[in-house]
């Protein structure tokens, strides 16, 4: 048995594994850095320790939303798609803000938003803009006395 699938789902499929691929590696750094909790180092003589444990837990929770928004586009929700569309696109800010941290890491993630941001955008289904059905009422002309003129 075949069935016929159209370039639009393949894209969303496309799209949705990417996604959960994306969430799955926002989980497991989120998860290690949770486990290093601070980093320390010297900067022009001065010694600077940071806690990583906010960015950790935005790592996880950004991958777990991004995982949810994956499965939900399996189901071809619209909802999912514009989701997908908002959280890839704060995604790939973030990974800009990023950038001198984590150069490649960064341009490599940025490269895959801007895919998954393709992929689920240029087939966006057109508007269906239903007929008008019913006749246009057309107002009456007479004056209020009822007399014509």
């Amino acid at each position: 048995m075949t069935q016929s699938t159209s370039p639009r789902s393949g894209w969303i499929s496309f799209a949705t594994v990417i996604l959960t691929i994306i969430g799955a590696f926002n989980i497991a750094h989120g998860l290690a850095t949770l486990m290093v909790g601070t980093v320390s180092f010297v900067d022009a003589g001065r010694l600077i320790v940071v806690n990583l444990t906010a960015w950790g837990v935005l790592a996880l929770v950004s991958g777990a939303l991004l995982i949810a928004v994956g499965l939900g586009l399996l189901a071809r929700s619209q909802l999912a798609r514009v989701a997908a569309v908002v959280l890839i696109c704060l995604h790939a800010l973030i990974q800009v803000a990023v950038l001198a941290a984590f150069p490649i890491w960064s341009l490599i993630m940025v490269a895959l938003d801007v895919v998954v941001l393709f992929a689920l955008t240029v087939h966006w289904p057109d508007a269906v803009v239903e007929p008008v059905t019913e006749p246009l009422a057309v107002p009456d002309a007479r004056p209020a006395g009822g007399a014509p003129r």
